[in-house]
């Protein structure tokens, strides 16, 4: 199973499953369904309706600027929707930076250029071949968008970042907190996490004491209440800058 590890605003490495072949495929199979639904009744509408009953050009000409949508389907829903279409939507997938930076309008262009070669060429052999080759599962439009598929089935819970889970009328203790980074404050919970778990009590009061010592800081609360503290705070100050 590939895995993307993509690096948060908060330096803090989140795991996404890559997707393959299959799901792609399903994906592009329900958009193409509805791609052809739409196609249908377009056709139909302008056969039946009396607004284009003249000439065959004119009703072609109409016909083609109707379907234009469906032309660009892939890319606007691409854009529009930050990465899906409604296929991968379905199917919980979604296409994203390699490097974890913002998606661009103008990645989502260079693969829909590129399906050419992908998809409508060669049967889609190309497409497929490269996705299957790929350690990263890249058809040759998402190596050149600098992009990749994803699963965004997993919910990552707020304990795998910096973040915690303080109410709307929190008050904070700390206020020299805001001296840390993100960084310092992501050791700190690491480390607090590891160490309530295996009941170190002389690893929680070193880290209180550390803390206090780079804060400069005396208080008379114990070594977790002051650390649990300290997170909170860190969380409060930095929201609401």
């Amino acid at each position: 199973m590939g895995k993307l590890a993509i690096n948060t605003a908060q330096n803090v490495n989140l795991d996404y499953k890559l997707i393959g072949l299959g799901e792609r495929i399903v994906a592009f199979l329900i958009d193409g369904l509805i791609l052809t639904a739409y196609m249908i009744i377009i056709e139909n509408l302008v056969e039946v309706s009396e607004i284009f009953d003249t000439d065959s050009w004119t009703r072609i000409g109409f016909l083609s600027l109707f379907m234009l949508p469906a032309f660009f389907y892939s890319l606007l829903s691409h854009i529009v929707f930050g990465g899906q279409t409604i296929g991968k939507m379905l199917l919980k997938i979604k296409v994203v930076r390699f490097d974890g930076s913002p998606t661009q309008w103008y990645n989502f262009m260079v693969r829909w250029m590129l399906r050419i070669i992908d998809i409508w060429l060669f049967f889609s052999s190309i497409g497929v071949l490269s996705i299957l080759l790929s350690d990263n599962k890249q058809r040759v439009g998402d190596a050149a968008a600098g992009t990749v598929v994803i699963s965004v089935k997993e919910k990552h819970n707020i304990k795998s970042t910096i973040l915690e889970d303080i109410t709307d009328d929190y008050q904070p203790v700390f206020n020299m907190v805001t001296q840390l980074s993100d960084k310092d404050v992501r050791i700190i919970k690491e480390a607090y996490a590891i160490a309530k778990k295996n009941n170190d009590f002389k690893t929680l009061t070193l880290l209180k004491n550390k803390i206090c010592a780079v804060l400069q800081i005396e208080t008379d609360l114990f070594d977790k209440e002051f650390i649990d503290t300290i997170l909170k705070d860190y969380n409060y100050y930095t929201q609401n800058m």
